[in-house]
């Protein structure tokens, strides 16, 4: 049974369930300390081609895949055919598997990769090594891979942070500092940024500049701001919200920033597999209020097929405010297809 994700992890003062977090302290120890293992143990594997990690030190809610999309798209219009990979959280498929949006659902690939696969060739595989193999002899001349900073199992060309930088409502993207689950950490923060080249704080569109404190969190790290903006604005007239995701109430927050008239939202655990019971709340709620339901198209990538007409999907894109400075980061990438070009 999946569940939401608690707000309290996102409080640094740590107001909030002062028990409960000094209950699962614990945990949290074991957690960390697992993890740390794990990646020392780690011996990366060179699949022939650079890979450059998008991930993130929480436990979701950072918008890595909005970004990967965008790094995806940057290095096409380069001239590199990059391919994303991914693990294939919430689908049945082992892989090494090549996404095709005209045969997989999200129970087999899970709901990321078929966004991935929207803009460029996708792989999803348990075994990264397999998959980052697979995909090379596909013709991949560069993988960008989702979700996989704890994942050593790749050698990496790059690695690049993604964080929320929403800190409006006393909100802070590391809670307390306190690993999972007493907190939204998957690692401390100085582990895992002293693993990472680059942060991108992803903001929303209508948030103003990111907050320095946050900024300076990073140390001597290339920090790129980017913003989550919508691809068109909601559809007119009263509408009824749902999200699947880490951190729902921003997509309520987000549509009403957009000018939705939301007249109610409800929430889901992220990767929520949407019941029939969940479906007829939601087309009870609209009923009531004469609304449309509307959703991320990344929820609309769950729903089932016959209820995909009944649901607007709402996609968002990633934006670099420094689209040629995040060009630039990545030149050393091309530099090293060209030298690997020359050799072969």
């Amino acid at each position: 049974m999946k569940l939401n994700t608690p707000r309290w992890w996102y409080d640094r003062e740590r107001r909030h369930a002062p028990m409960t977090r000094m209950l699962l302290k614990p945990l949290s120890w074991i957690w960390a300390a697992a993890t740390a293992r794990r990646i020392a143990r780690a011996t990366p594997v060179d699949p022939g081609v650079p890979v450059i990690s998008i991930g993130n030190l929480t436990v979701g809610g950072s918008g890595k895949t909005p970004v990967a999309r965008e790094v995806l798209r940057l290095l096409r219009a380069a001239g590199v055919d990059a391919h994303a990979l991914s693990r294939g959280y919430g689908g049945s498929l082992e892989g090494p598997t090549r996404v095709d949006l005209a045969v997989h659902t999200a129970a087999e690939v899970g709901d990321e990769p078929l966004m991935l696969a929207l803009d460029s060739p996708a792989w999803i595989a348990r075994d990264r090594v397999a998959g980052a193999r697979a995909a090379a002899d596909a013709g991949a001349q560069a993988l960008v891979l989702d979700d996989a900073h704890q994942n050593l199992a790749l050698k990496k060309a790059l690695s690049l942070i993604v964080v929320d930088g929403e800190t409006r409502n006393d909100e802070w993207p590391f809670g307390d500092g306190s690993v999972f689950p007493s907190g939204p950490m998957r690692e401390p923060i100085k582990a895992g940024l002293a693993r990472a080249d680059a942060v991108v704080i992803l903001l929303p569109a209508d948030a103003p500049a990111a907050d320095p404190e946050l900024v300076q969190t990073f140390a001597a790290l290339p920090v790129f701001i980017a913003r989550l903006h919508p691809a068109a604005p909601p559809p007119p007239g009263p509408l009824v919200g749902f999200a699947g995701i880490a951190k729902p109430w921003k997509v309520e927050r987000s549509l009403k920033a957009a000018g939705a008239d939301l007249k109610d939202f409800a929430p889901f655990p992220d990767h929520a597999a949407f019941r029939d019971q969940d479906l007829r709340f939601l087309a009870d709620r609209a009923a009531q209020f004469g609304a449309q339901l509307i959703t991320t198209e990344k929820d609309w990538s769950r729903l089932p097929p016959e209820w995909r007409e009944r649901v607007v999907s709402w996609p968002v894109a990633a934006v670099f405010e420094d689209e040629a400075g995040m060009s630039r980061f990545l030149l050393p990438l091309r530099e090293k297809l060209a030298e690997r070009s020359e050799v072969g």
